[in-house]
């Protein structure tokens, strides 16, 4: 939580408990996120605290050999297209004038998400596969028909999120609909996701986030979520006038520019990825060929 370096959360733990914060009693991600109308208010306070509890020395450098897990496994996972200005210009993808137009959503597969320092596995059957830096949002909240003025209520932090897509699994021949993000974007590991998540109240601006990718240490993608043509509350509040939002569910909210098929090129076995959003971290993935 406090930038690229990591920290013993032992001690955050310990020293919560010392504090009486009911957030320490909670047995995982997962269920904090369940319980965050309740508990929110508690992590808040933890959060307020740590750069204190670190200078006393109550949060501790990570030892060597250490392996970080996913924070949490999504719920769901929806994720916003072609929501940068300049990525759709790469892609030359025609948009209509944001006046006439609305996000463009799909799903990803909950079971592509894989951890930090784990591998990326490249199908056989593709020959283009892409990188896709993105600021992910956690829900924390059930909610429906939220406010764009209110939609901020809703979250319970920010992940790093890696949206790998085999470009040419992506479209369809067999069918009239030519698009198949489904497919091109859901196969096991193809959501790198991390390293932890930044409680809301940690970051006051998101949309201000320098995101950055690098390729085997050269940087393919460098821009600000300013970028965005729908910003995170319009798109929180446009997917939950469809659906209820639940606790746990993570909204993907677009790349920049800078990807691989916009370059004319493409990962390849043993290609290492870092991907990092400012005052969350960098996520750490390297390319593996699917084993025969």
């Amino acid at each position: 939580m406090l930038g690229d370096e990591l920290f013993d959360m032992v001690g955050v733990v310990s020293a919560a408990r010392a504090g009486g914060l009911a957030a320490a009693e909670i047995p995982s991600v997962a269920a904090l996120i369940d319980a965050w109308e309740t508990q929110g208010g508690q992590l808040r306070a933890l959060a307020e605290a740590a750069q204190g509890m670190r200078a006393a020395g109550a949060i501790r450098p990570l030892a060597a050999g250490y392996t970080l897990a996913v924070p949490f496994v999504p719920g769901r996972i929806f994720a916003t297209a072609s929501n940068y200005y300049d990525h759709a210009a790469e892609m030359g993808t025609e948009l209509a004038p944001r006046a006439e137009s609305s996000p463009y959503c799909f799903m990803k597969a909950e079971t592509s998400v894989t951890a930090t320092g784990t591998d990326v596995v490249m199908p056989g059957d593709t020959e283009k596969l892409d990188w896709e830096v993105e600021l992910a949002v956690v829900i924390g909240r059930t909610c429906k028909d939220v406010p764009v003025a209110q939609a901020y209520d809703v979250i319970a932090g920010y992940t790093v999120f890696n949206d790998i897509s085999a470009r040419d699994l992506n479209r369809r021949s067999d069918y009239p609909f030519k698009h198949d993000w489904f497919r091109g974007k859901s196969f096991d590991t193809f959501g790198p996701m991390g390293p932890w998540i930044v409680p809301r109240d940690c970051i006051a601006d998101p949309q201000k986030l320098r995101m950055q990718l690098q390729v085997n240490g050269d940087v393919m993608q460098d821009d600000t979520a300013e970028g965005m043509i729908f910003n995170i509350a319009e798109q929180i509040a446009y997917l939950s006038g469809i659906l209820t939002l639940k606790p746990g569910d993570m909204i993907a909210t677009g790349t920049p520019d800078g990807v691989g098929m916009g370059r004319g090129v493409y990962l390849k076995p043993g290609d290492e990825m870092v991907a990092s959003i400012e005052r969350i971290g960098s996520i750490r993935n390297k390319v593996v060929a699917a084993a025969r």
